[in-house]
């Protein structure tokens, strides 16, 4: 067993596996239900609540500190998602197609969550503090390039399907085959290419205080920490205003100019957002990683603030302008997606910093379950 691998082997795998459930969950199923007729109003509320795992999981983070490695976690959750995408595709030709497919992007939602839980968890204890450092760019950029490309791709083959004659639940059931079988082939290769770090193992447990009491020792060390309220609000409110943004730009982009919309065709969304939007994505990733890399967080913390926020008054101008220049379009969407990954890559290593101590993996999801919940809110 090797303990010890390059990163590039498996650190932008492990955040494109990350990645690709959180966006079809939360944006791609958006698309769906929109292309299969469901109105703005239930696809809000259905999908929005489907944030909720993502919000909850530090409830049940020290499980898996407790119990199994983190190497275990990531390869067994990976097989359930697989298995999830492939149950998507089998119930969408159904007549009762909501209910089921919602009940699998529930299952899918919490076993991404906890996959984040315990992929956060090794991407700490596989790399040494400088290669944290050096590689919080690149797990952005991966993670945000599955984000975007299965916004993108996948909405792009269904898209063309349906151009080629599918019936829309057909071309979507065929897009959920093949994102099921990427994600089981990506699932073998973690299998093979995971290092063993030495300190990745089940945290000890004390057998005076048994599972309950351990739990809630856990749960309350990150909350003992220094600053804590300014840590809390910190996590909560980063991303408040992307979380207004995010969930309503693909019905924008869809509807019909006559709904306020900008009348796009599901390819053509996908198109934007699968090469425009992943090149700038990259583009701001990389060098929001790199200024860290020379300068430090505490440098550019609040020029990567404003520089994340900023761009989103651009829909605030494609919302009144409604512009039909497809490249205009584009290049609105590009500047939104490069200020994020420029900007969110002080977030990363914000959350990194923080949850150094002897609960590492614990301290990471409370964190981002408190992002979630600064993203579910105003959603």
């Amino acid at each position: 067993m090797n303990a010890k691998r390059n990163p590039w082997f498996w650190v932008p795998s492990i955040y494109i596996a990350e990645g690709i459930p959180y966006m079809i969950v939360m944006t791609v199923s958006v698309v769906m239900y929109k292309n299969l007729g469901l109105s703005n109003t239930d696809i809000a509320l259905y999908t929005s609540w489907l944030y909720l795992p993502w919000v909850i999981k530090p409830l049940w983070s020290p499980f898996v500190d407790l119990f199994r490695t983190k190497r275990f976690w990531i390869i067994a959750m990976q097989l359930a998602i697989g298995g999830s995408f492939a149950c998507v595709a089998l119930t969408l030709p159904a007549t009762d197609f909501v209910r089921y497919t919602l009940a699998m992007f529930w299952i899918m939602a919490f076993s991404s969550a906890t996959h984040d839980i315990a992929a956060d968890g090794f991407y700490m204890l596989g790399l040494t503090t400088p290669e944290q450092a050096a590689f919080v760019g690149v797990r952005t950029v991966f993670y945000r390039v599955a984000t975007i490309a299965s916004k993108g791709g996948l909405v792009i083959l269904a898209g063309t399907l349906q151009k080629y004659g599918y019936p829309v639940a057909c071309a979507w059931s065929i897009t959920f085959v093949v994102v099921g079988a990427f994600f089981l082939a990506l699932c073998l290769y973690h299998l093979f290419v995971l290092p063993y770090p030495e300190s990745d193992h089940s945290a000890p447990l004390d057998k005076g205080r048994g599972v309950v009491a351990e739990y809630f020792r856990i749960i309350t060390l990150f909350f003992r920490r220094k600053d804590i309220i300014v840590i809390i609000c910190f996590f909560l409110f980063f991303r408040f205003a992307e979380a207004q943004l995010v969930k309503m730009v693909a019905p924008f982009l869809l509807d019909s100019r006559a709904e306020g919309g900008l009348g796009l065709s599901t390819a053509e969304v996908g198109w934007i957002y699968g090469t425009v939007g992943v090149v700038a994505l990259m583009l701001g990733g990389l060098l929001g990683g790199y200024v860290i890399y020379r300068n430090g967080l505490k440098f550019w913390l609040w020029p990567m603030v404003i520089i994340m926020h900023v761009p989103d008054v651009i829909f605030v101008y494609l919302s009144h302008a409604q512009p039909d220049n497809i490249w205009l379009i584009g290049s609105a969407v590009a500047a939104e997606q490069f200020g994020y990954g420029f900007g969110f890559t002080a977030y990363t290593m914000y959350m990194i910093m923080v949850s150094q101590g002897e609960y590492k993996t614990v301290f990471y999801a409370i964190g981002t379950g408190i992002m979630a919940l600064g993203m579910m809110l105003p959603a």
